[in-house]
């Protein structure tokens, strides 16, 4: 339990100091992370492209075609956002990097109308 509110705090302090973003992004997040690494049968470092890939499935899974609805309300509106969340997790050591990660791993990824919205009933058949 005391991890627990432990990270809940630390959340609160990033969220203090970059407002951008809803707590609830960030931990979702960490449930396409879970979700990405057993989906790739690995434990440890994943890519952003692999994150962003485990977070469109979830989302799409969890939301349907409201995820961007939702990404948006969480101030979330581009792949480059999740990127920005990353790193502030990376910045506070909940998350690590390695020296090949940069937040244009998550640039222009994919574009969240398209696949949440006009490609929907493609992507989650």
């Amino acid at each position: 339990m005391k991890k627990e509110e432990d990270f809940l705090k630390i959340l609160d302090r990033i969220c203090q100091k970059d407002d951008r973003y809803a707590q609830d992004a960030y931990l979702f997040v960490f449930t396409a992370l879970t979700h990405t690494m057993g989906q790739l049968k690995r434990k440890g470092h994943i890519t952003g492209q692999e994150l962003l890939y485990g977070i469109r499935q979830i989302a799409i899974k969890e939301y349907g075609r409201m995820a961007r609805t939702v990404f948006e309300h969480w101030g979330v509106k581009n792949s480059e956002d999740f990127g920005n969340i990353v790193f502030n997790l990376v910045e506070e050591e909940l998350l690590g990097k390695t020296d090949a990660d940069s937040i244009n791993d998550f640039k222009n990824s994919y574009d969240f109308k398209t696949v949440f919205e006009d490609d929907y009933d493609f992507l989650s058949g």
